[in-house]
């Protein structure tokens, strides 16, 4: 028997029971549809992680105090104060991988300019700071290596505390108190957005980080330096650099824990990635389950339909048509079906993730792995749950089945 006429024949079939068809497709169209929308979240969440982390600045290190184990017991990064403006001007002196070196500091406070107050955070840094993290200046001027020197009273606002302290003012050259200590604005940050955990990056004042030590915070230690490397080949040799530097300055020995932790943007990207994409398979498992019940359904209905046509089958049979006639024009009605779900099931996949992106404000990114997988699935599914009833149809006897009423 011709391919085109057990096509042919397959479709007539599924005409004569419209919305049983329909309703079998539906659990292969929901079943693709959620996968390509679950894939498209998740791998759109990968890409914005990556963006976020890729903002913290261009071959990016950053030097944590702590994590050295007393006892026996580790600590953490943050958990002791060990980094020194000393350690941070050596590393920038005899780290030949390095490029750009911020001493952090951090303070926090309530902000007051005129009759407006604003809590925020005041981040300590040095003269490269915007440079390593490649963030512009909207307006004004950034400070120099001069005021962190100096501790100069100078600041720059991010566009979420200039917004709400000078509403209606340019606040370049007017001044605020911070801990009622004087500060000039000098300039104002271009708008960052929000960072990976969705706290609001434009919500910062910055300053010298001498400035911050010496009159807001009093404390001689440093939060944190950032050290950023030659090119993305020489992270490695930067670390290593930094971390021998740092160990021989803080005397530690050979064997004991280094009393600091270097976090790199490589080891960000690959952490988050790693659980975007755990998370994304199983989003994707979770929708696939309605594949399978799809099929399930499949199966049912064929089993349905070779019991309704079995005198057909036998009529068919007694006319000359052959075993693996019988199971090809059954097998090609399953495969129909999960084939018009598939693509039916595409196009409302694509339309749910564009909605979800739209009014969730969620990125959401349709690959072409994501359609060729669901589709190519669902035409296994169909096979694989088509083929049962096929083979029964096909083992049928002739005689038995043009008696069967």
């Amino acid at each position: 028997m011709k391919i085109g006429n057990i096509l042919l024949s397959a479709f007539r079939a599924l005409q004569r029971n419209k919305m049983r068809s329909f309703l079998t497709m539906l659990g292969i169209i929901i079943g693709v549809a959620a996968v390509i929308a679950m894939l498209a979240i998740g791998q759109g969440a990968e890409f914005s992680v990556k963006q976020q982390i890729s903002a913290l600045g261009t071959n990016v290190l950053i030097i944590f105090p702590g994590s050295q184990a007393t006892g026996g017991i580790r600590f953490g990064a943050g958990s002791q104060t060990t980094l020194t403006e000393d350690d941070a001007a050596a590393i920038a002196r005899e780290c030949p991988a390095v490029a750009y070196v911020s001493p952090g500091s951090r303070a926090g406070g309530q902000v007051i300019a005129g009759n407006l107050n604003w809590g925020t955070i005041i981040e300590g840094t040095g003269a490269d700071y915007l440079i390593m993290r490649q963030w512009n200046i909207e307006y004004g001027e950034y400070f120099t290596e001069l005021d962190v020197k100096g501790a100069s009273k100078v600041c720059i606002l991010g566009r979420t505390v200039a917004d709400n302290l000078f509403p209606d003012a340019t606040p370049v050259g007017q001044t605020v108190r911070i801990r009622n200590v004087p500060f000039k604005v000098i300039g104002v940050l271009s708008k960052k957005g929000q960072n990976a955990m969705g706290m609001d990056q434009d919500d910062v004042i910055m300053a010298p980080y001498t400035t911050v030590l010496r009159r807001l915070a009093h404390f001689p230690y440093l939060r944190q330096i950032l050290v950023s490397a030659v090119s993305p080949t020489t992270i490695p040799a930067a670390q290593n650099q930094v971390t021998e530097l740092l160990r021989m300055r803080h005397k530690i020995a050979p064997y004991d824990t280094d009393d600091f932790t270097i976090r790199n943007q490589a080891d960000l990207v690959e952490t988050a990635t790693e659980t975007t994409k755990i998370l994304t398979i199983l989003l994707a498992s979770i929708a696939s389950v309605s594949l399978l019940v799809g099929g399930i359904g499949i199966m049912n209905i064929m089993l349905v339909s070779v019991t309704e046509r079995t005198r057909e089958i036998g009529i068919r049979m007694s006319v000359g048509a052959r075993g693996r006639d019988i199971l090809a024009q059954f097998l090609i009605e399953a495969m129909v079906l999960s084939l018009l779900g598939g693509l039916i099931g595409i196009g409302l996949g694509v339309t749910v993730s564009h909605l979800i992106s739209s009014l969730a404000k969620w990125p959401s990114i349709i690959t072409m792995f994501s359609i060729i997988l669901s589709f190519g699935f669902s035409i296994v599914v169909g096979i694989f749950f088509g083929f049962y009833p096929a083979r029964k149809a096909a083992m049928l006897n002739p005689i038995d089945a043009l008696r069967y009423e």
